[in-house]
């Protein structure tokens, strides 16, 4: 199956839009944590000098666009269009801290898949020719995810062994349509899949399927394996999901290999910080590639990474219903040199 074709999901952008900036922003646990020195910014108060939770996460996606914006070396500091979304409802997150930047503004929702979304179209927009520049940004927090999906803090619940913490953190990557690069140069969109699973606790077995289905459809349409690329990246199955996605794909004869990695997993100390399955949130996977993955290509650590963030496309009011927990993933193949 050839790319670009109706049959293929993978999108090969001949005009591959260069990473021109990034930058990470994240709370005081993720500065605890492994990656703790890969990240620009960390804010050492959950509220950020702010007066809620909410208005905190708000400014750490701010901060993460100006500090991205002013790498990139844009004209007038600014990107042609803003591509953006977070946990809160009606993405507020991402409306409130962007609505003083003069640029078009697009609000997403893919859950925790939202950084990989972002990616999608603003490479697609920008190798389109119909915007010079874009900016993707997305954001989570613990306390306001806490707030709206689970129980108020004060309620001190006990947390499932399944269980993933939410990540209070930003990430923001600039793509602009000339630069040394990296470069986007393939994106495969998700589908929705839908396991069944009903456990709001377990999210990584929820969002395994998906990963799976649209990882396999990358590699069939683009001829490549897993062995292609020296890090295939997930986000944010945690451990347990990324234990069933190798599991899944172990099924059809293919070995992920040790490149495999999940960005819930990478980004906490499982043994030592007590989140459980590791991490989750729109901010985890944003982080991570921003904070860690970017730099290190820029730094020639790595050539080619397939992104790939998965997404839990359920809210409060399903689940209370007794729905089951559908999912996507979305792929952006992250090159040094344009195919």
């Amino acid at each position: 199956m050839s790319e670009n074709k109706p049959e293929s999901r993978t999108i090969s952008l001949p005009r591959a839009p260069s990473v021109a900036g990034f930058a990470s922003v994240v709370g005081k646990k993720e500065g605890e944590g492994p990656l703790r020195e890969r990240f620009d910014e960390i804010v050492a108060d959950a509220h950020a000098g702010q007066k809620s939770w909410e208005k905190a996460e708000s400014s750490m996606l701010h901060r993460a666009l100006e500090l991205a914006c002013a790498r990139s070396g844009l004209p007038g500091g600014l990107p042609g269009c803003l591509l953006a979304g977070d946990l809160q409802n009606q993405c507020a997150a991402s409306a409130y801290a962007l609505r003083d930047v003069a640029a078009p503004f697009w609000g997403l929702y893919g859950a925790c898949s939202t950084m990989s979304e972002s990616l999608c179209l603003a490479a697609m927009l920008v190798a389109s020719g119909h915007f010079d520049s874009a900016a993707c940004a997305t954001s989570s927090h613990f306390c306001s995810a806490e707030r709206q999906f689970r129980f108020p803090l004060e309620y001190g619940s006990v947390r499932t062994p399944t269980a993933q913490w939410t990540v209070t953190g930003a990430g923001c990557v600039v793509l602009t349509a000339d630069g040394p690069g990296p470069y986007i140069t393939r994106v495969t969109p998700g589908r929705i899949v839908d396991a069944g699973v009903k456990d709001l606790s377990n999210m990584g077995a929820a969002m395994a399927p998906a990963a799976h289905d649209t990882l396999s459809a990358h590699f069939n349409s683009t001829g490549r394996g897993p062995d292609y690329y020296d890090v295939i990246l997930t986000g944010d199955l945690g451990r347990l999901g990324q234990e069933i996605l190798r599991d899944l794909f172990a099924d059809d004869g293919v070995d992920l290999g040790a490149n495999y990695m999940d960005c819930g997993v990478l980004i906490y100390n499982l043994k030592s910080q007590d989140t459980h399955c590791g991490g989750s949130g729109c901010g985890c996977s944003a982080s991570v590639l921003s904070g860690h993955f970017l730099r290190g290509m820029r730094d020639g650590l790595w050539r080619r990474i397939l992104f790939a963030a998965t997404g839990a496309l359920m809210s409060p009011t399903t689940s209370l219903q007794g729905e089951s927990i559908p999912s996507i993933c979305h792929a952006v193949a992250i090159e040094s040199e344009r195919c």
